[in-house]
């Protein structure tokens, strides 16, 4: 079958029935997720993908919007035809709690005072982001989903999922992801914020109704993207070359392409997204350790699921590196977990998997195929 495009696709949103109880101890109310469908839910409900988006992601996973020539950000895999086939496959992203992209956060109007929330927003995790998506899959009546994927922050929902509900979850695909994150990759996360904290716009988040913290979230934006690139990357793709120039500026211009571009990102970027959206994801991210989770039997995370993996990793990928999904590989195989793991070869450093790759394709392909065979024989569920 040739691959295509999904086509015209719309927004949905969902408001949640009652507040949400979060982990950090408070509670929110009046919670509207966006969201996107993909494909056809069959008759018995069986065939349901979730994709988990990163930090800067959205709803918007696949197809066009009336009116706009942007595709979604995993175009390439999600499709007629392609790795995560809507044809076959009934698929389901919406954006995270705490975002900015249509589901509620520290952007949204607060009903009890008529104004964004900005920092009374309450701090939340990867777990109350997953909570919430829970509620909207309930609405959709699934009471299974046929398999789990995300990258990166993605990948740490994704992993979340297949914890705190291992009976809806019969398989997951975490990409480029960790159980936790470094010292490394909180300190990066942590000079992100302070570029946004310094800046004299942000006015300790409640910048709204005035000029916003572009200039910190474009340089926050700037250091995180170098932890998306790698080495090789930048060398092949820059090296030290000139941007439109023979010779040095002797100022403090962009005289070399990789300043240029680095500006241009951060300069893109507070188009669309909100300061203190990236502050609060950022920091449910530095939260979430499942290495220290235990369950109410004060077992490991992965004691007591049933659901099958494929844990997949990059070469180049220096933020969460192989050596992370190898150790969570091996505290999955400690309770015989069945878990498949494969290092793909790529330049591209942590933002592989959101470029084409088609080898990643046939393996999300093939591992969906065997799971869907695997469910089919499952004697309470069919396909």
């Amino acid at each position: 079958m040739q691959s295509q495009s999904i086509g015209l696709v719309e927004k949905r949103f969902f408001h949640l029935p009652a507040s949400l109880a979060l982990e950090g101890g408070d509670s929110l109310d009046s919670i509207t997720l966006a969201y996107e469908t993909y494909g056809e839910l069959n008759q018995t409900k069986s065939n349901a993908i979730l994709i988990c988006h990163a930090l800067s992601g959205d709803a918007h996973a696949a197809g066009f919007h009336l009116g706009s020539d942007k595709a979604g950000w995993w175009e390439i895999m999600v499709g007629p035809g392609k790795a995560i086939d809507t044809d076959r496959y009934f698929v389901i992203c919406s954006n995270i709690l705490g975002s900015c992209m249509g589901t509620t956060g520290p952007s949204s109007v607060n009903p009890k005072t008529g104004k964004a929330y900005g920092l009374a927003f309450p701090v939340v995790t990867i777990g109350d982001m997953v909570t919430a998506q829970k509620a909207l899959i309930d609405s959709l009546g699934i009471t299974r989903l046929l398999s789990v994927i995300g990258g990166s922050i993605g990948g740490m929902q994704t992993l979340e999922w297949s914890i705190r509900y291992p009976a809806m979850v019969f398989s997951a695909i975490p990409l480029a992801t960790t159980q936790r994150h470094s010292a490394l990759a909180i300190a990066f996360n942590e000079v992100a914020r302070q570029a946004i904290m310094a800046d004299p716009n942000w006015q300790n988040g409640d910048y709204y109704e005035g000029h916003k913290p572009d200039l910190g979230l474009a340089v926050a934006r700037m250091i995180g993207h170098i932890t998306y690139l790698s080495d090789t990357a930048m060398r092949n793709k820059f090296g030290r070359r000139l941007q439109d120039k023979d010779a040095f500026s002797f100022n403090f211009d962009a005289d070399f392409q990789v300043e240029s571009y680095l500006r241009h990102q951060g300069n893109k970027f507070v188009n669309r997204f909100d300061a203190n959206s990236f502050l609060y994801i950022t920091k449910a991210a530095d939260y979430f350790d499942l290495t220290a989770r235990k369950s109410a039997e004060h077992q490991p995370a992965f004691a007591a699921t049933t659901t099958r993996y494929l844990v997949v990793s990059f070469t180049s990928d220096w933020l969460y590196p192989t050596r992370k999904s190898k150790a969570m590989v091996k505290a999955m195989k400690k309770h015989a977990i069945d878990v498949s793991f494969c290092e793909i070869e790529a330049e591209w450093g942590h933002d592989a998997f959101l470029l084409p790759n088609p080898r990643l394709g046939d393996m999300l392909s093939g591992f969906l195929d065997r799971m869907s065979k695997e469910y089919r024989n499952d004697n309470t569920h069919a396909l």
